[in-house]
């Protein structure tokens, strides 16, 4: 495979990648239902830089990732924790008047810190990219190089703002003319999805807890 077709696929698994909703996707929702689209933005932008830490980890194979079980736990209650506080704190934030909002500042900051988090604790990234091997293998590529790597590293980052930008400004032009009454109905919509995420982690370090079910694939659902 050359190496051109390597980042095109890259690109395009970026894309199912990024676009699957999830975590991220609600909070992105969350944040420019009130603070348009800089603080949307901000929480893409700031899953990217988790992303952009665990690719780089993947890619150079660190211990396999620490060897997955070893991380798969302390990560996955931590995140549970934080989609749990995000789903309190998203219904609190909805029997709320915004009439006194955040600076578009401290929205952008604040939007940013939950991104990286909801990236860094997201424990199906770290089995995604140690399964990195994997997918390469199944583009036809058996023996991947470093150049291989790179070039998928860029097709899914090229991706990933590219779809940051859009999904922002979506969300933005969505909710730049809603009235309050669908803005707190979105809140509470968040709110439910925090939980539900929040349950499903729990769930499935539960249901994957013994050696066996460590498979090196990338999981058929995706929680971004």
């Amino acid at each position: 495979m050359s190496i051109m077709s390597i980042l095109f696929a890259a690109f395009l698994l970026g894309l199912v990648f990024n676009a699957t909703p999830g975590a991220v996707f609600a909070e992105t929702v969350r944040r420019g239902a009130t603070g348009g689209y800089r603080a949307s933005l901000a929480v893409q932008v700031g899953s990217l830089v988790g992303d952009a830490t665990w690719a780089a980890l993947g890619l150079m194979g660190v211990g396999l990732l620490l060897q997955l079980d070893a991380l798969k736990w302390p990560l996955g209650l931590i995140g549970a924790a934080y989609l749990f506080w995000l789903s309190l704190d998203s219904w609190k934030a909805a029997s709320i008047a915004f009439s006194v909002p955040e600076s578009q500042d401290e929205q952008a900051r604040s939007g940013l810190k939950s991104g990286v988090l909801l990236s860094l604790t997201n424990p199906q990234n770290l089995a995604y990219w140690a399964a990195l091997g994997s997918a390469l293998g199944a583009l036809g590529i058996a023996d991947p190089g470093l150049k291989d790597y790179a070039m998928f590293f860029a097709g899914f980052m090229i991706s990933s703002v590219t779809w940051a930008v859009f999904c922002a400004v979506a969300i933005d032009r969505i909710f730049k003319k809603a009235k309050q009454k669908w803005v707190t109905l979105t809140y509470r919509l968040c709110a439910v999805m925090f939980m539900v995420l929040a349950v499903n982690t729990v769930r499935e370090l539960f249901s994957n807890s013994g050696p066996s079910e460590l498979h090196l694939n990338p999981p058929a659902i995706h929680t971004r």
